[in-house]
């Protein structure tokens, strides 16, 4: 555990430096939309080819794939139930910010630290469902809401899932391990030299954006919504831990997947939709700090 603790404050330090980095003007908030970009369209999918090549997929495993997507739906009606007297703007800001979890730049790097490439595996196939909250039902209910006239099909949902390069990732590697095939070499070599740049640039990112101002009008908003999103989380999370009949691994899973901070998507979702983009980026980098301090704590408590 002292090594974890140790690890797990490399993490801190990285983080603390994409933080004084920004902070010194050395980087510039601008700069991190070019590294997000290279951490989901190439370190990620690389890290995905590596993960999923090496561990043998068990059927089990997609029962994570149903527990995530069908939590984001109750997530998601639960929160416009409770909002249900708000005004349709912060339905909508809220409501797309619930379901859906930050996995490919939050929770990689750390469970990376803490399970290895089994842990990887494990909230890869979580994140397969976590996939259709985040551009299914999230961009749905942004959209529903807000002051901008939309037009949502099937067809633009589809268009948005088949865009994501590291969702795309997961199925054709998923596949190709469930029919015993086997990536070309220089493929494994090539992605396994990538995916090394994976967590510590997940980590500056993190850093550079973090940022804390909000207005005070807001606090009891935001109070709402941390109640929803750690509070339900937390609960259930506890509760399928100590219910459900399978491997640590798996309960971790779970336990850890519905406690993670709001999915980045949620930002570009706000100006798409022209919600308060401020609030939106301060409470999300809050989901960070509350994520980061109780996966720590129950790291430590349980393992």
């Amino acid at each position: 555990m002292a090594s974890f603790n140790q690890q797990f404050l490399y993490c801190v330090l990285i983080i603390g430096l994409g933080y004084i980095l920004r902070r010194s003007n050395i980087l510039k908030e601008r700069d991190g939309e070019g590294l997000s970009r290279i951490i989901f369209n190439l370190t990620l999918p690389a890290l995905i080819i590596v993960t999923f090549s090496e561990i043998k997929v068990e059927s089990s495993l997609f029962l994570l794939i149903f527990i995530s997507f069908i939590y984001g739906i109750f997530s998601g009606f639960l929160t416009l139930f409770v909002l249900r007297k708000e005004n349709r703007s912060v339905k909508g800001m809220i409501g797309m910010m619930v379901p859906g979890f930050n996995i490919g730049l939050f929770a990689y790097p750390l469970v990376e630290v803490i399970f290895g490439k089994e842990g990887i595996t494990y909230f890869g196939m979580f994140d397969v469902g976590n996939a259709f909250i985040v551009f299914g039902l999230s961009y749905l209910i942004g959209s529903f809401y807000s002051k901008k006239e939309q037009t949502i099909d099937f067809k633009t949902i589809v268009s948005k899932i088949s865009k994501s390069i590291p969702f795309m990732t997961y199925l054709v590697v998923v596949m190709i391990n469930l029919f015993g095939l086997k990536l070309p070499d220089v493929v494994l070599n090539v992605s396994g030299i990538i995916s090394a740049a994976n967590m510590p640039l997940s980590l500056l990112l993190l850093g550079i954006y973090l940022n804390f101002s909000f207005s005070k009008s807001h606090l009891k908003l935001m109070m709402k919504f941390l109640g929803l999103r750690y509070g339900v989380g937390l609960a259930i999370g506890v509760l399928l831990f100590f219910l459900l009949p399978f491997n640590d691994m798996f309960k971790y899973t779970i336990l850890i997947g519905l406690i993670l901070p709001t999915s980045v998507s949620v930002l570009p979702y706000s100006v798409e939709f022209e919600y308060d983009q401020k609030f939106v980026g301060t409470l999300s980098n809050v989901t960070i700090i509350l994520s980061f301090v109780l996966l720590w704590g129950i790291a430590n408590i349980l393992m």
